[in-house]
């Protein structure tokens, strides 16, 4: 028998030199290795309380991990795709360094639930962080909306001007959408944060182990309540693609808008040549390709949910060796996130907008003809009566080429007798947003109460 295999006990021959290519993941896993390294100083001191290895190998294997992790963060270490995984890179490792000890680790434990807490720590972590690079974007959201809570612009649905709104109040729907992308992590999280450690490969252990008291040392609030669902369960895994994925797909409904707003056509904002490239062609170009790239990024945080739930779909229980598969998609899209994220922070701290391009933008298209029909409601009409009587309105502006606002007092009475020289208080972009001073609506004092509101809430977390 020539294998260095140390699941090798029963195999008579070499694993096939392609096969062994084929089924190694330690350059994707190797990413697992400070949790791993975590998990296994947990389980030996575990051990050690339960007396099934002594406190003098215990303390063997403590230190020989903490020289591996040493190595492993000073780039020493020496990864060898033929022990398969990161599990066994380090366990061989660490018999290498410490002997007998280092192969006693393994006791009351398997890959299978090894390797699903490694995945469970580092999801947490990486919740951890993406909830703080939210929190960041969402900081700087709330600062730009409340320098322009008073700036207006045009509202739209279908693309075309509807009513006008202020700026603030539409970045402020951006950090709507962000806090909901936040609670859905928190909530993840708490899924998340459960071991598996003691389920061993599928059934359990016979040993006396605490699985409580190594969970408490990794940080765990609980432990699985069944070990066949302890190793197999990939749904936090699926989760955070989930939350991640609807992050992203946010994410690019901003940068579409920011990709908009900073054309020639629009004109709303500058994005700052920090956040633009040129063309190879045309020297006059001035494109908002990090916008494009986080648009774009959507589709990979799409395609690693899909990747999840394809890959879990056909699975019966317990461990199959297809969830090799689950780490990349779960990697990829921590990844793809955090940098989305910290440009997205930096691109929107630097924007500048352009107030009458949004002003003049918001003034066309007959913005407050809404205006009109609530003021003729006001005034004792049924709204569907008051719709069409302001529908006739626009066609007679329309007819003459101008704006709603801008016909005559005595064209607009001969539309309806209920109107008085008081309407061009409501026609304005002015009294427009001002009117919607209520929860949630877009009046400058509203914008500023959701900004307080937002900046209590970020506290509190």
């Amino acid at each position: 028998m020539a294998t260095e295999k140390l699941w090798g006990g029963r195999f008579a021959t070499d694993t096939d030199a392609f096969v062994e290519a084929f089924t190694a993941s330690e350059h994707v896993d190797r990413r697992l290795a400070r949790y791993d390294i975590i998990g296994s100083q947990a389980h030996a001191r575990m051990l050690a309380v339960r007396g099934v290895i002594s406190e003098a190998e215990c303390n063997a294997i403590l230190d020989g991990l903490d020289a591996i992790l040493t190595e492993i963060s000073e780039d020493r270490f020496e990864w060898k795709p033929e022990l398969e995984d990161v599990h066994m890179n380090i366990e061989a490792r660490l018999t290498e360094l410490v002997g007998e000890p280092g192969k006693k680790l393994h006791t009351a434990r398997s890959r299978n639930d090894q390797v699903a807490t490694d995945l469970r720590l580092f999801t947490r972590d990486a919740i951890d962080q993406i909830s703080d690079d939210l929190t960041a974007v969402q900081q700087v959201l709330l600062e730009v909306a409340d320098r322009e809570a008073e700036s207006i612009m045009p509202g739209m649905t279908h693309m075309q001007t509807a009513q006008p709104i202020t700026c603030g109040h539409h970045l402020m729907a951006w950090y709507a959408m962000l806090n909901r992308d936040w609670q859905r992590l928190s909530e993840c999280r708490y899924r998340v944060n459960i071991s598996p450690l003691g389920s061993a490969a599928l059934a359990g252990t016979g040993f006396p182990i605490d699985r409580e008291m190594s969970a408490e040392t990794m940080g765990f609030d609980s432990v699985s309540l069944n070990s066949l669902d302890g190793v197999s369960d990939r749904d936090f895994v699926v989760e955070f693609c989930s939350a991640t994925a609807l992050m992203n797909v946010h994410l690019s409904r901003i940068a579409e808008e920011l990709v908009f707003w900073s054309s020639q056509s629009f004109g709303y904002v500058d994005l700052g040549d920090a956040f633009c490239t040129g063309s190879s062609i045309m020297p006059q170009k001035k494109n908002p390709d990090v916008a494009e790239l986080i648009r774009g990024k959507s589709s990979r945080a799409v395609g690693n949910l899909v990747s999840m739930l394809v890959l879990m779909k056909g699975q019966p229980l317990a461990y199959n060796r297809d969830n090799q598969e689950d780490k990349e998609p779960l990697f990829d899209s921590f990844d793809n996130a955090h940098a989305c994220l910290q440009v997205l922070a930096g691109m929107v701290s630097n924007m500048k907008f352009n107030h009458e391009k949004m002003r003049a933008a918001a003034a066309i298209g007959h913005s407050t003809a809404t205006d009109l029909a609530d003021y003729l409601v006001h005034r004792g009409l049924a709204f569907r009566d008051a719709h069409e009587v302001v529908g006739g309105a626009v066609r007679r502006a329309e007819s003459k080429g101008v704006e709603l606002h801008m016909l005559s007092l005595s064209e607009l009475q001969s539309i309806s007798n209920l109107i008085a020289d008081d309407v061009y208080g409501v026609l304005t972009l002015e009294g427009s947003v001002n009117s919607r001073d209520h929860v949630g609506g877009t009046a400058p004092s509203q914008v500023r109460q959701a900004i307080n509101r937002a900046r209590a809430e970020i506290a509190s977390r």
